[in-house]
C-alpha cells in the first residue's frame, strides 16, 4: 500500500517520473517540479536534489535536472543548481559514486554521457558548461570546475574581479585517474588517460597518455595491430 501512494506522490510532485524507480528513505528534494527521472532508477539515502534558486530555496528559475534510464546515484550525493537557467543531465546508466558533488551555477550547462562513472567524492562545477562524453571513468577526488577567477588587479579583490568561463569537455571513452584536477577552458580528447594527481591546464590530444602538474602527454595509445593494416 505504501508504494502504490509513493507512487501516486511522485507521479504528481515531479516533472517526470518513470516506472521501477527505487528512492530510499532520506533523499531530499527541492523543487521537484523540474526534475524529470527515467525508468529503473536507483537513488539512494541521503542524497540530496535541488532545481531551486541557492539564494532563493522557494523559488526556481528554468532549472531542470533531467536523469535517464538506469542511472545509480548513491548514498550522500548531491546535485543542485545554484543560480538562474541551469541545467544538469545525467544520461543512460551514468553511475554516482557517493559523495559525488555537481552543482550548476547560472546559466550553467553540466551534461554527463551514457555509461560514465563518477568516483566518489568528485567535484563538478560551473557556470561554464562542463560535458563529459560516454563510457568515461572518473576516480575519486577528482575536480572538473567550468571557471577561473579574475586576478590581475591587485588593488582590487579576488572576489571583485569576477569570474572566466570558458568550459570543460572531456570526450568519450576517458579515464581520469584519482585525484585529477581539470581546470576551465581544457578539452581532454576521445580515449585520453590522466594520471592520478594530476593537474590539466591545457587540451590533451586523442588517444594520449598525459600525467604531472601540469599534465603533460608522455604517450599514445595504440590500436590494437590488426586495425593497423587495414587498408
Amino acid at each position: 500500500m505504501g508504494i502504490v501512494l509513493r507512487r501516486s506522490v511522485y507521479r504528481a510532485i515531479f516533472a517526470r517520473i518513470g516506472h521501477s524507480v527505487r528512492i530510499q528513505t532520506g533523499v531530499e528534494f527541492v523543487q521537484p517540479r523540474h526534475i524529470e527521472i527515467g525508468n529503473n532508477v536507483n537513488i539512494n539515502r541521503g542524497a540530496f536534489l535541488s532545481s531551486a534558486v541557492l539564494t532563493n530555496k522557494t523559488q526556481a528559475s528554468n532549472n531542470k535536472i533531467y536523469i535517464g534510464d538506469r542511472v545509480h546515484i548513491e548514498s550522500g550525493v548531491r546535485i543542485n543548481t545554484a543560480g538562474e537557467n541551469c541545467s544538469i543531465y545525467l544520461h543512460e546508466q551514468v553511475n554516482l559514486d557517493c559523495g559525488v558533488d555537481i552543482k550548476a551555477h547560472d546559466r550553467g550547462l553540466i551534461e554527463i554521457g551514457a555509461k560514465t562513472y563518477i568516483g566518489p567524492y568528485t567535484c563538478i562545477a560551473g557556470p561554464g558548461p562542463v560535458k563529459i562524453g560516454k563510457n568515461c571513468l572518473i576516480a575519486s577526488h577528482s575536480g572538473i570546475y567550468g571557471n577561473n577567477h579574475k586576478f590581475a588587479d591587485p588593488s582590487c579583490s579576488i572576489q571583485e574581479q569576477g569570474l572566466i568561463c570558458k568550459g570543460i569537455v572531456v570526450e568519450d571513452d576517458c579515464w581520469l585517474g584519482t585525484g585529477v584536477k581539470v581546470l576551465d577552458g581544457v578539452t581532454i580528447g576521445k580515449g585520453s588517460v590522466i594520471g592520478a594527481g594530476a593537474v590539466v591546464t591545457k587540451d590533451i590530444p586523442p588517444y594520449s597518455v598525459a600525467v604531472g602538474v601540469p599534465a603533460k602527454v608522455i604517450s599514445k595509445r595504440q590500436l590494437h595491430q590488426e586495425l593497423l593494416y587495414q587498408n
